[in-house]
């Protein structure tokens, strides 16, 4: 079954797709990535995303056409995917996370825009959407959602493996004598893209390379600040996002500081806290090996300053796994769509803190009456091959 998977993260400047030919080959399920791709959002899109996002106020008006409008994104980057590759079984969108609700240590909600049903009309195909929503039913979090495929990857390696993807927000999988324990550590790209974004110091949005923050200084009491913030010392499971972690976060952070900062050292600041807060979970974790993923691992000082943090844990990108590390999250979504589609859960019990496995999502059929495959056999495992991109 050919299943495309697609998702716009935290750092929401595109959107993420693959494209993976999967079948069950006994408890292993085999994957063919067939294309993967970013299709940058429209800027006029972006920079109402942008500002309809928290802390900032918005509209129902708002929320509604983002919604639509969104959904018309994803529903244009599916149909070329699709006629790409001579088109696919089915679809499985995350769409675009606009709010996670937090409180008391646990996730209460979580809303997702980009409607699905545009994508089963312009594609033809059923599309599994509004997959996090069932896992906050049975105790989770909703995410990190990456579990079911980290530990499909991961589950036979030796030691204490560990994924960690570097997105707006970094979140880690570890695996500790066959038991899954996933959660968000903190900001990694969120915050310093709010920082180039409100400084006007990268028209793309993002420091680019990391080559902004390599010209610049740590501040150390602005870095001790930072790294007070309760939500590292809260235990796992936990999850976090730009509710949280936001450019107004930054800027009263640095207004307490009691003396000026940079952009360029705010800059490296940011960047050499996602190093501390990584590195410290993963050794909190007592991680072997780490199979680094997410837009972080283009950024040289972020990658190299968690590599020469952890000089006792083998250091690799998810590519050593057959995944590449832009596409990711999307492979993860194929994954998904396929399990739900299958009759089979798509979160593994621990990964979110779900009490409880469960199927995911909500399916909108396609252009024809919905027609499911029998339900499949646990998976135990999963071997992917790379394909064009």
């Amino acid at each position: 079954m050919r299943v495309l998977g697609m998702i716009s993260g935290t750092s929401h400047d595109g959107i993420d797709l693959a494209v993976v030919d999967l079948d069950a080959d006994g408890d292993v399920l085999v994957g063919s990535v067939l294309t993967s791709d970013t299709v940058p959002y429209d800027p006029d899109l972006r920079a109402r995303l942008v500002a309809a996002l928290p802390p900032a106020a918005t509209t129902l008006s708002e929320m509604c056409q983002l919604d639509t409008l969104i959904g018309q994104a994803f529903a244009q980057a599916a149909a070329e995917a699709a006629e790409r590759v001579g088109g696919v079984d089915a679809v499985c969108s995350h769409g675009q996370t606009v709010y996670h609700w937090v409180e008391a240590d646990h996730a209460l909600g979580t809303l997702q825009l980009g409607q699905p049903a545009w994508i089963a009309e312009r594609v033809g195909r059923p599309v599994v959407a509004d997959v996090r929503a069932r896992d906050l039913t049975i105790g989770g979090h909703g995410a990190p959602l990456a579990s079911l495929l980290d530990a499909l990857l991961l589950g036979g390696h030796a030691g204490v493996p560990a994924a960690l993807n570097l997105g707006g927000i970094s979140n880690m999988t570890v695996i500790t004598d066959g038991r899954v324990s996933a959660f968000d550590i903190g900001p990694s790209n969120a915050l310093m893209d709010a920082v180039v974004q409100t400084e006007g110091l990268d028209p793309r949005g993002y420091d680019d390379g990391g080559r902004l923050a390599a010209g610049g200084s740590v501040d150390v009491d602005l870095l001790d600040a930072l790294l007070a913030d309760p939500y590292y010392a809260l235990p796992a499971p936990k999850s976090t996002g730009k509710e949280h972690f936001h450019g107004t976060y930054v800027r009263e952070a640095v207004a307490a500081l009691g003396h000026d900062i940079s952009p360029i050292d705010l800059l490296a600041t940011l960047t050499e806290l996602t190093v501390r807060t990584v590195a410290e979970a993963v050794r909190t974790a007592g991680v072997t090996y780490l199979a680094m993923s997410g837009g972080g691992c283009r950024n040289p000082l972020l990658v190299d300053g968690i590599r020469a943090a952890l000089p006792d844990v083998e250091v690799v990108t998810t590519d050593a796994l057959s995944v590449p590390t832009d596409a990711k999250e999307a492979i993860l979504l194929a994954v998904i769509g396929w399990c739900t589609l299958h009759g089979l859960p798509g979160v593994v019990a621990g990964g979110t803190g779900a009490r409880v496995p469960r199927i995911l999502g909500s399916i909108t059929p396609g252009s024809g009456p919905l027609r499911l495959p029998e339900p499949a056999s646990p998976i135990r495992s999963i071997r992917l091959h790379g394909g064009v991109t």
